[in-house]
Formats: C-alpha cells, sequence, structure tokens
C-alpha cells in the first residue's frame, strides 16, 4: 500500500543491531532477527502506522556503498518486521546506499525507502555525496519497483550543505519534486534534533509532494509539527531515555501514540 494514504502517518524507526561486517557486529544473525520483530510488535501494539529499519549500528558507514551481506540481511529483516506487524514498512541503508534498499525492499515486499543525496551535493561525514536522482528512479523502473515509493532527504543531518549555500531548502525540495521524489523530509542538524517549523513551513509552500519531519520529533513538540507535516518520523524519542541506540521504550511509545491518537 501507499504509505501516504495513511493521513500523517507515524513512521516508527527500528534501528536493527551491527550486521555482519561491521566493527560492531556481535556475530549472531538470529538474535539481531528476533530484536527487530519483538520492537515491530511493540510498535504495532501501541498503534504506530509505518515502520521503518535503519542500520544505523553499522557505524563507521561506507560511502554510497553496503556489501551484499548487507543488503541480503536487510532484506530478510524488513521482510520479517513487515510480516509478523502487517503494517506498511520500508527502509534506509547507510550510508546513501540508495539501490542496495531498493533491492532490499523489492525482494521484501517493503513499500519505501529513505534516500540521501536525492539531489544536489553535499559533503557528509562519510565524505562527498553527489545526486543520484536520475540513477536510483531509472534502477527502480528497471527491477521493477514502481510500486516502491522513494522518500528523500533534502540538506540532510550530520552534513556541510557549503556548497549549495546560495540554493535554500525549498529550491532543494522544488529540485526534488522536479525529479521526481515521491516526498521530501526535512530534518535537523543531527539525530535527535528538531527541524526548523519555518523550514517545513516554507518547503510545504512551496512544493506539492509530501513534506515528512525526519528527526527531533518528541511528545511536547508533536503538535506543531503535526499540523504541518504530512508524515512523522519518529526514534530517538521512542527509545529508552530518548537516546537512538537503546531498545525501545514501549511506556514511551504508548504514552506518544495514546496523545496524538
Amino acid at each position: 500500500m501507499k504509505v501516504l494514504s495513511i493521513e500523517k502517518p507515524v513512521i516508527a524507526m527500528i534501528h536493527v543491531d551491527a550486521l555482519p561486517g561491521t566493527p560492531k557486529y556481535t556475530g549472531n544473525i538470529k538474535s539481531i532477527i528476533i530484536k527487530a520483530k519483538k520492537e515491530a510488535l511493540i510498535y504495532k501494539d501501541s498503534g504506530v502506522d509505518v515502520l521503518m529499519i535503519e542500520n544505523m549500528h553499522d557505524v563507521p558507514y561506507l560511502n554510497r556503498s553496503a556489501g551484499p551481506e548487507i543488503t541480503a540481511l536487510m532484506s530478510i529483516l524488513l521482510y520479517e518486521v513487515k510480516n509478523i506487524s502487517g503494517l506498511p514498512a520500508g527502509l534506509q541503508v547507510l550510508a546513501g546506499a540508495n539501490k542496495q534498499a531498493l533491492g532490499a525492499a523489492l525482494a521484501a515486499g517493503g513499500d519505501f525507502i529513505r534516500a540521501e543525496g536525492f539531489v544536489y551535493a553535499h559533503v557528509a561525514d562519510e565524505g562527498f555525496f553527489n545526486s543520484d536522482a536520475a540513477e536510483i528512479l531509472r534502477y527502480r523502473k528497471q527491477i521493477g519497483a514502481d510500486n516502491i515509493s522513494i522518500f528523500t532527504d533534502i540538506k540532510k543531518k550530520h552534513s556541510s550543505h557549503s556548497i549549495t549555500e546560495d540554493t535554500s531548502i525549498e529550491d532543494t525540495a522544488k529540485a526534488a519534486e522536479f525529479f521526481l521524489s515521491d516526498g521530501v523530509i526535512v530534518t535537523g542538524s543531527a539525530t535527535g534534533k528538531e527541524p526548523s517549523l519555518e523550514e517545513i513551513q516554507r518547503v510545504k509552500e512551496d512544493v506539492n509532494i509530501p513534506v515528512l519531519a525526519g528527526s527531533g520529533i518528541t511528545i511536547e513538540n508533536v503538535g506543531e509539527y503535526m499540523k504541518l507535516c504530512d508524515a512523522l518520523i519518529i526514534g530517538s524519542y521512542f527509545k529508552t531515555d530518548g537516546k537512538w541506540n537503546n531498545p525501545v521504550d514501549p511506556d514511551r511509545v504508548d504514552k506518544f501514540m495514546k496523545k496524538i491518537k
């Protein structure tokens, strides 16, 4: 199903444990799958609308790449999470491994991917990112994945945008729309940092595609973002003590969802 056919969905993050071949991998694939499925059920039971998995524990990230072992396991994880929850689900593969994410989503029956570096260029902590809109959309057509939405970060977190300093966030959003993005994601400066409401308002006024908030949403500020945004991606707030690298806290999720529902 189309994720944004749901009115203002909450998209909850599952930060899967470190995957094979990465420095923090502990050697137990089964435990990674079990934990992801457990968190998916916590989210479902609290009324979350949509799930997204991400390999955020795979630090340091490769630039625009992920090994076949990562792509394969992310596909399995997405399949398991989607099927045990019955919810729409998608994924992001860090860093900027958008083709790998799209291939994994197709194999798993996923509904969307989150793509960074879609338009313009920026410098992230992994290095220089050029845009890949033309490449990723041609790849989506080639593999028959037109049913998978591609939501795209603009002026994304953890990055320097000095080389596009003379290009506003709304102009970046318009470029993403022109290059056929299915929706743009506005973030704060880092994981857990809230995006600018003013920037979101400006983007909303300038494009005719969905605008998603991609970081920093809490039970205290959700009302303001819900008024403006078409969807909310929430990770850190749903974790123990509000830290992204902790396990999901069922009580925090439940209180948050009861407030907005």
